[in-house]
């Protein structure tokens, strides 16, 4: 789709940076899923030595044990160090870094001219080539889907700031906020009744003798 305007163009900025943020996450997450796997792997390792010099477990099925935990902690180090997390990490970034720089330009332009095209041009060159088509096809996904909702959450609370300047009653659907026409509920909220105000007259020999 041609972008013609600069209203287009900070649009698909927007939703092309979040894909890239999405993708980043859920590489992130995985790496972290590894890692913490490695580590419980090497605890449970120890742990179990550390029973068997206790306990002195020498049978051939204790001494396997350890072996094999160690053999699995080495397996999924070498799919860590496959996968290179931290080199597609780093890609991902410096492409986010890139269209977000874009963007705080075409904001402050008013309208499309060549440089910022240009630049708008070299940004999305650097974001195919640093995620599979596939992959940008997913996170594109869910960035629009994304966009459209805070797009929506925008549009309705700027409505509801009009219409509290307008002096109308407003009914928030959120259930952590009450609205003004909503009852509190006296057995959740029972009603404080006041206290009652005791007044003592003192005469000036009773006010003597206290002081």
């Amino acid at each position: 789709m041609i972008k013609d305007s600069i209203d287009e163009i900070k649009n698909d900025l927007r939703s092309k940076r979040d894909a890239l943020m999405m993708a980043h996450q859920k590489l992130n997450e995985d790496s972290n899923s590894w890692n913490q796997a490695i580590i419980a792997l090497s605890l449970t390792t120890g742990l179990i030595e550390s029973i068997k010099m206790k306990l002195e477990l020498n049978t051939a099925g204790w001494a396997l044990v350890p072996i094999i935990l160690s053999s699995i902690t080495a397996a999924c180090s070498s799919l860590i160090k496959f996968r290179n997390f931290s080199q597609r990490q780093e890609i991902l970034i410096q492409a986010s870094a890139n269209l977000t720089s874009v963007l705080n330009k075409a904001r402050n332009h008013k309208s499309l001219d060549d440089e910022l095209l240009t630049e708008y041009n070299l940004a999305l060159e650097k974001l195919e080539t640093s995620i599979y088509p596939t992959e940008r096809k997913v996170f594109l996904k869910h960035s629009h889907r994304n966009l459209l909702e805070i797009l929506k959450q925008e549009t309705k609370y700027f409505n509801l700031i009009n219409l509290a300047n307008a002096g109308e009653v407003i009914e928030l659907s959120d259930d952590s906020s009450l609205s003004s026409e909503e009852q509190l509920d006296e057995t959740t909220h029972p009603k404080k009744e006041p206290l009652p105000i005791i007044q003592e007259v003192q005469t000036e020999e009773e006010l003597g003798n206290t002081l």
